[in-house]
């Protein structure tokens, strides 16, 4: 419990509020690399996922490959980019896109997979062609578990991006590692508690944001 009132007592400090080590700059260093990361993954993620689940052809294939990258050790993958590449931001970035592609297209394949047939069938009848199916018709019902894969990816990342500071980079890791080195196990847990708010706090904001940008419609039928 004293280590936790002094972790609090680091926090509440004025003087770790300011200069280019204070904590506003390092919680935007370590939003940027969470959304960075989950852009990039995103960007690859999504559409592979959406062509999986409307033509059903690779799914062994990227259920495999998903289930063989959540298994890759984070901190190990990291070290070893970092001894190819260098310190810098490079490695743990690269580390951070391959831990949220695994959430982010299963979320993707899954969605469009979990549409009915029937559903696609009548609009397949009604003649749109395979492209217009998926684009109003399947994504916009699998657009609850495109977002569950989103939060998901989001909430892994945003709890390992403390690594980046492992190879030299910024983010809340630097206290966590710095407190380590020196033994200052107030600022370590200090690390610890921003990130677990700060995780907190994205998925509120992403909850948030799914409600806004589904239909509720669509929300309730992924609840049914």
């Amino acid at each position: 419990m004293n280590q936790l009132a002094a972790a609090w007592q680091w926090i509440l400090d004025p003087a770790h509020w300011a200069g280019p080590d204070g904590i506003p700059v390092r919680m935007w260093e370590h939003l940027w690399y969470t959304f960075a990361a989950v852009g990039i993954a995103a960007a690859i993620a999504i559409p592979i996922g959406l062509a999986i689940g409307h033509t059903g052809r690779g799914r062994a294939l990227a259920v495999g490959s998903t289930s063989a990258a959540r298994a890759i050790p984070t901190l190990g993958l990291i070290t070893l980019l970092a001894l190819m590449w260098g310190v810098g931001l490079t490695a743990p970035m690269v580390a951070f896109v391959v831990l949220a592609i695994p959430s982010i297209l299963a979320g993707a394949y899954a969605g469009v997979d979990s549409v009915e047939p029937h559903v696609t069938d009548a609009a397949t009848a009604m003649g749109m062609t395979g492209t217009q199916v998926l684009g109003r018709v399947e994504v916009p019902l699998a657009l609850p578990m495109i977002w569950g894969g989103i939060r998901a990816g989001t909430l892994q990342v945003v709890a390992t991006a403390t690594l980046a500071a492992y190879v030299g980079s910024g983010g809340l890791g630097r206290y966590l590692f710095r407190g380590l080195k020196t033994q200052d196990y107030p600022q370590m847990l200090a690390s610890a508690l921003l990130v677990v708010g700060l995780a907190i706090a994205l998925e509120a904001v992403l909850a948030f944001a799914q409600r806004v940008m589904v239909p509720r419609g669509v929300r309730e039928r992924s609840r049914r």
